[in-house]
């Protein structure tokens, strides 16, 4: 299949909006249809999309631009894959908003969606580029120019994503790992290897083994399972290294278990090695865990980014990963990312993604990072009096403007050691609050970069610049509300870490396009009613 752009759409004597009442167009102009054709549609970049497809002369694609429209329109209203299909081929807002009234049949089938997400899938995979990322990012910016919002003030936040999978007891995790493999090797006529393992893959004896046994048979239960995988991985030593459903047996029972004088018991934490990385369920092998405010996550964590305007805001960058993943770590690929600016931007976040590399990070790009909730020990206040070299390394004056005689780092500490002669602290009137390590002759401090700028922003906190900052950040909070309340992201239907995250980007793409859509409506109030004009 060649790649074929889209860029013309021709009107024909055919086109389905000349079959139109007057009342019906304007219906049509009034709906959702309307802003996404005209704003959106024409805003897809089909070029990202042609490695997808051969270079030779074959049967076009079908238009890249209508598929990621369709998928973006897919979220903004909740549909099935069939059921847009069928809104396509029945109803004009959809074939208004895609750019398709004067196709003679609508290009969409069945398989054409699944067939454009395995694509990008396996692209990503190979190259490690997310297109769906860069054509929903790529989107963001030309929505937030519409609405006029110039990223000079920014907002982060993340989020859990749930992975569509059940919770499974370690039992029951090791049950379902011998289960896959023996149904993979009976599929594939290999029953010589399943001898006494054959109850595994009759569908009715996960539940007679796991619920219809007795309390009192549980390690009796367990016992067999382990010797069952011993014995089946014995079996396939060796043969089935590339066969995902041994690879998944052999890493669980890795994880799971130890083996004591030829006997096997499930780890324990005194056994070390039980982490979040551990396998959680085999029908998503990458999901992890994690226990955050209490409640307990198995799958991943997002993050976004959100420029503001004046009553308005746009989710402008997005990243995804294991739920392992910290929001620091976010933060600092967000800000290796970007480029560094000519004026100087603000990011809001929590107190989470703090720490003095990415605030000098940030720095270098230009970005002044503010932290609304500090976290960790307070800095004495006066550590915010001395001045200190580019690099961190030196103190060059104290709060009461003495240069030191010598000033190095500790490397030990990570402090900066300054030494000042023994009259200038004794007649100070900081000395109090610098506590100065007093000799025979010199006086010295000791304190850390860290410190210095902690302190700052600890001052920074009763302005009011950083309270109004504080009601700006606030706003971010509605993000992960209206992703699970409206767009259900912690029931997605696939699971794997890229599979979701093009996903997670297409809902993104359609929780933008509703900001889009209240702002221009808030336009045409505001050109309706004279006194708002």
């Amino acid at each position: 299949m060649s790649f074929k752009s889209n860029d013309s759409q021709q009107i024909t004597l055919n086109d389905a909006l000349f079959g139109l009442t007057d009342r019906e167009k304007r219906m049509l102009e009034k709906s959702w249809a309307k802003p996404f054709a005209e704003k959106i549609f024409p805003k897809i970049d089909e070029s990202l999309f042609a490695c997808l497809y051969s270079d030779k002369a074959s049967r076009p694609n079908t238009p890249v631009n209508v598929c990621a429209g369709a998928l973006i329109i897919k979220e903004l209203l909740n549909l099935t894959d069939d059921e847009m299909v069928e809104s396509l081929a029945f109803d004009v807002r959809f074939q208004y908003a895609l750019h398709t009234t004067s196709f003679e049949e609508q290009p969409l089938s069945d398989k054409t969606l699944s067939r454009f997400r395995k694509r990008c899938y396996t692209y990503e995979l190979a190259t490690g580029i997310d297109l769906i990322y860069e054509t929903i990012t790529g989107l963001s910016g030309e929505m937030a120019k519409i609405m006029k919002i110039n990223g000079q003030i920014q907002r982060m936040d993340s989020l859990m994503v749930a992975s569509n999978i059940k919770r499974l007891s370690r039992m029951e995790l090791l049950y379902t790992c011998v289960s896959d493999l023996v149904v993979y090797l009976h599929k594939n006529n290999e029953d010589d290897k399943l001898e006494g393992l054959e109850h595994y893959y009759n569908p009715d004896d996960y539940n007679k083994v796991i619920y219809r046994q007795r309390k009192e048979d549980y390690d009796q239960r367990l016992q067999t399972i382990l010797s069952d995988a011993d014995s089946l991985i014995k079996k396939c030593n060796g043969g089935y290294d590339d066969v995902p459903e041994y690879q998944l047996l052999v890493r669980a029972f890795s994880e799971q278990v130890v083996r004591e004088d030829d006997a096997l018991r499930l780890k324990t934490k005194e056994d070390g090695s039980m982490n979040s990385s551990m396998l959680q369920n085999p029908s998503d092998p990458e999901a992890t865990y994690r226990e955050k405010a209490g409640k307990q996550y198995r799958g991943y964590v997002a993050n976004v980014t959100e420029s503001v305007g004046e009553g308005k805001s746009i989710i402008t960058d997005y990243q995804f990963d294991a739920n392992t993943h910290s929001d620091s770590d976010f933060l600092k690929e967000h800000l290796e990312s970007v480029e560094r600016i000519p004026g100087r931007n603000t990011l809001v976040t929590d107190g989470a993604y703090s720490s003095e590399a990415n605030r000098q990070l940030a720095d270098d790009k230009n970005i002044d990072l503010v932290t609304t909730d500090l976290l960790g020990r307070d800095a004495r206040d006066i550590c915010a009096e001395f001045q200190f070299s580019e690099d961190g390394t030196r103190i060059l004056l104290c709060p009461a403007g003495n240069q030191p005689k010598s000033s190095s780092i500790v490397k030990s500490t990570g402090k900066v050691r300054a030494s000042f002669p023994k009259n200038k602290c004794e007649n100070c009137p900081y000395k109090d609050q610098c506590r100065p390590k007093t000799s025979n002759k010199t006086s010295a401090v000791y304190i850390s970069k860290g410190s210095h700028e902690r302190a700052k922003a600890q001052r920074f906190t009763g302005t009011w610049q950083f309270k109004f900052l504080s009601k700006v950040r606030n706003g971010v909070e509605t993000i992960p509300s209206t992703l699970r309340r409206k767009y259900n992201i912690d029931t997605m239907p696939v699971r794997g870490r890229i599979r979701m995250k093009h996903l997670f980007g297409f809902k993104i793409g359609a929780l933008n396009f509703c900001k889009l859509l209240k702002y221009l409506g808030s336009l045409e109030k505001c050109a309706l009613n004279p006194e708002i004009a």
